[in-house]
């Protein structure tokens, strides 16, 4: 019995070996539903704010500062003045958004709007896309060219006493941007290039080195956009032209699970909740067929699921944390 045993196990393992080496890991899909109905032209810039409970995001076209409260499935609209690209917080009653003109600072009791730093690049017209807050507190915001071919686009960095260092030159479409758990590493969308790159973060002068590409998004998935980390280090990326969330795997470069959104342009994604464990989603209603905005009535809403993994407190500008 004994060596019967042998020769029926064997086997069985070898091929249960062959089997995981083999074949390839399906990747998971969930669906995401509506959090709050809204005809945004262009809703970006996602952030969660831990201290309010609630979720700032931006209309880019629409001049327009949400603030949407999901515990009462409110939405504050505050009028920018002009074509906003992030938004990033500052308390609970100061943001900071960027604007064409420069970075500008919103009072969200009075809804008034000053000037904070002067970032206008005159050389090039443009405006700014997306950003967040790095470890040590500074604003890390990205530029774009009106006209995307031309790769003028710059990402900056804006310290808490609103000086302004260009970190990055020769952009396309600047978007998501995120540190790791550990500080040391950074995380970064140029739309245009379909990829995502890393960067060493030096936390003792908040600069960046040895640039290389760790995601590749194949074309057939859509174009990558805004970006959120969660707590394991993974990474959510919106996807323009994809209508879904991609969660990628950082270390080794592979698609994992996918989010679909019932939008066809998906343009940014926070961690939020009283536990951080719920994932909005912000989304497009521009740039879509006759036929994609009939399949998609509900695009330029936000919507939300819990993807089953917490994120990230994000941080607040002017304050180490």
């Amino acid at each position: 019995m004994k060596y019967l045993f042998v020769l029926i196990f064997l086997p069985f393992i070898s091929c249960k070996n062959k089997m995981v080496e083999t074949k390839p890991k399906e990747v998971r899909t969930y669906q995401a539903e509506v959090a709050y109905e809204y005809n945004a032209q262009l809703g970006e810039g996602a952030l969660w704010d831990a201290a309010t409970q609630r979720l700032y995001w931006i209309d880019i076209f629409g001049k327009e500062l949400h603030v949407f409260d999901p515990a009462t499935s409110t939405d504050k609209t505050y009028d920018t003045g002009s074509v906003v690209g992030t938004v990033v917080s500052v308390n609970d009653e100061k943001v900071l958004v960027a604007l064409v003109e420069g970075i500008y600072s919103i009072d969200l009791n009075t809804g008034a709007v000053e000037l904070f730093s002067d970032t206008t690049d005159t050389e090039v017209p443009g405006r700014f896309n997306d950003g967040k807050v790095d470890p040590n507190g500074n604003f890390w915001v990205g530029s774009m060219p009106w006209d995307q071919e031309a790769r003028t686009g710059k990402l900056y960095k804006i310290d808490a006493e609103g000086n302004a260092t260009v970190m990055l030159t020769g952009i396309g479409i600047s978007n998501g941007i995120v540190w790791t758990k550990d500080k040391s590493t950074m995380y970064y969308i140029d739309t245009k290039l379909n990829n995502v790159r890393a960067f060493d973060y030096d936390m003792n002068t908040s600069t960046i080195s040895n640039e290389r590409v760790i995601i590749t998004v194949p074309e057939e998935l859509g174009n990558p956009d805004g970006m959120a980390i969660d707590a394991n280090d993974q990474l959510w990326i919106g996807l323009w032209n994809g209508n879904a969330v991609a969660h990628y795997d950082p270390k080794s470069g592979k698609l994992i699970s996918k989010i679909e959104v019932p939008a066809h342009n998906v343009t940014s994604c926070a961690f939020g909740g009283e536990n951080l464990d719920q994932l909005f989603i912000t989304t497009a209603s521009l740039d879509m067929t006759d036929e994609e905005m009939e399949k998609y009535p509900l695009a330029g809403s936000i919507f939300t699921i819990k993807p089953g993994v917490r994120g990230v407190e994000a941080k607040t500008f002017g304050k180490m944390k």
